[in-house]
């Protein structure tokens, strides 16, 4: 239990009730709670581009994990009708076309289904950094804030990983360690399904996530 004569107690405390009085959107304030014991959410993006400034999320892919299971029935599949349309090149990757997306949803119901979805447990994705400024820039619209929930890399914990196997002459070498996905999961020994779709590539980062943090306990 947080000590509430301490000052970091108060810090936490004073934080909370600045980011509540900023949040547009007082229904989301569940984000802030304290996440479910052992509860994660595993997700991804499919987007028009590689540009946060200029690209558009086009559909979303999210699974829940508890402990060491994913939860397939609790799961959440979105496609988002972009403004701009998609190009021929990005329909190449990920073979979402106009036509497939002219039903999507648009982008702001998008968001709060996801996040409604998510609720306060910490995200796991793979190279997530760029699906979290991707959502954000959609997200901030609507809260006039970013999402708050502690994001978990699963190729850092990968790169953790494989340094601890090394030597430690190999580990002084600063190396150079393969983070490609394919390759991650083939190390692992995990199943492959199929790429370039958001739902599939959420389930085998969440599958990547739970052989990793496995195989991180069983090394201590």
């Amino acid at each position: 239990m947080a000590n509430p004569f301490s000052p970091f107690h108060w810090a936490r405390v004073i934080k909370r009730e600045w980011l509540f009085y900023h949040l547009a959107e007082p229904e989301f304030r569940f984000m802030y709670d304290t996440p479910p014991d052992n509860e994660f959410v595993s997700l991804d993006c499919e987007t028009t581009g590689l540009s946060v400034k200029n690209d558009e999320i086009i559909s979303v892919g999210a699974v829940k994990i508890k402990g060491d299971t994913i939860l397939s029935s609790e799961r959440l599949e979105l496609l988002i009708k972009p403004e701009k349309g998609v190009s021929a090149e990005s329909a190449k990757i990920h073979r979402l076309r106009d036509r497939d997306l002219a039903d999507g949803i648009p982008i702001q119901e998008a968001m709060k289904q996801l996040m409604r979805f998510i609720g306060a447990r910490p995200l796991v994705g793979y190279y997530l950094e760029f699906d979290i400024a991707m959502l954000n820039r959609a997200i901030w619209p609507i809260l006039g804030l970013g999402l708050p929930q502690k994001k978990i890399e699963v190729s850092a914990l990968y790169y953790d990983y494989k340094f601890k196997q090394m030597l430690p002459y190999q580990q002084q070498a600063n190396p150079d360690i393969d983070l490609r996905f394919a390759t991650l999961m083939s190390d692992l020994n995990l199943p492959w399904l199929e790429a370039h779709d958001a739902l599939n590539d959420a389930v085998m980062t969440a599958m990547a996530f739970i052989k990793l943090r496995h195989l991180r306990s069983l090394s201590k």
